[in-house]
């Protein structure tokens, strides 16, 4: 079950019941305040928001679990940048000559900058990750039927394949723990358990292929409206839910209030050649704000049992 804990489940929440395009829109405006704005405590903030966020959509622990990860992840691009960025203009230390890095004077604003990308890098982990555990890839799916149905067939099916993978390592390891001698160590084991998950996942593509061929996929017909079906037909288009419209607004909050953010100079950080990150009334406006925006959907929490 923790092999699977990072993948879709229905569960009771606003964001899963929200339909998955106007959901995925919602992190991409998210995503692009994360890459619009540079002012670390305004990434902060919205840090701090995506968490709340995903305890409002009931996935708060594999969000922690994704912020242990991106902290790791953040904590090489802070020491290479320590080490090959030479603008900076307060020197902490000097580590002499490092090679094909050049001198090795180290800087308190190096290190501010590459933290602040390392922030906006687990900023987008943390999004992205909220984004695959809330939102229905089969519904965000269909709706590029009408363009390529193979292509979205092909992709939902690749996206379900995923769980069953882990699952199957985790179960050959669970074998391979089970052995009178114990599991066997090194590299040599990892590459015996991905040979073995490799060597199922193409005999279950087979498997998948074949049931794909029987039921006839290969013979759908594309009728006037550009999707591919085989009884012709169609599903009624659902009416926009009060969370649809909220999740809506908030991401047009979200963009809006980062663009303003970066125009006004409410955000505004320079790390070189000093650190310059003032701080006023607006700044703090826009933290509040985002924080806000992001997380007044979650409030109306009517009829997410569907």
């Amino acid at each position: 079950m923790g092999s699977s804990s990072f993948f879709y489940r229905r569960l009771p929440s606003p964001l899963h019941a929200t339909r998955a395009g106007i959901g995925a829109v919602w992190a991409i405006a998210l995503t692009s305040a994360a890459l619009i704005l540079y002012q670390p405590l305004i990434l902060c903030a919205m840090l701090l928001a995506v968490l709340g966020a995903g305890a409002g959509a009931g996935v708060g622990h594999p969000l922690l679990r994704a912020l242990r990860t991106a902290l790791i992840v953040a904590v090489p691009i802070v020491l290479v940048n320590v080490l090959v960025d030479r603008d900076g203009l307060t020197v902490f230390a000097r580590v002499g000559d490092l090679g094909p890095f050049g001198q090795g004077d180290l800087t308190v604003e190096a290190v501010v900058y590459g933290s602040v990308i390392g922030l906006k890098v687990a900023l987008l982990i943390l999004v992205t990750t909220l984004a695959g555990l809330a939102v229905d890839p089969d519904e965000l799916l269909r709706l590029f039927r009408r363009f390529s149905f193979r292509s979205a067939l092909t992709a939902t099916i690749a996206t379900r394949m995923i769980p069953l993978l882990a699952a199957d390592a985790q179960r050959l390891a669970e074998a391979q723990r089970t052995r009178p001698g114990g599991a066997p160590g090194g590299a040599r084991a990892r590459v015996a358990l991905l040979s073995a998950v490799v060597g199922g996942s193409l005999d279950r593509a087979m498997d998948v292929a074949a049931t794909l061929e029987v039921r006839g996929f290969a013979a759908m017909r594309r009728d006037r409206r550009g999707v591919r079906e085989r009884g012709g037909g169609g599903s009624l288009r659902r009416p926009l839910s009060r969370h649809d419209l909220a999740f809506g607004a908030s991401a047009a909050a979200v963009l809006a209030l980062a663009l303003a953010g970066r125009l006004t100079g409410a955000a505004r950080f320079d790390a070189y050649p000093q650190i310059a990150m003032p701080l006023h009334l607006g700044t703090l406006v826009l933290g509040v704000g985002l924080c806000l925006a992001i997380l007044l959907p979650f409030a109306d929490r009517r009829g997410i049992e569907r």
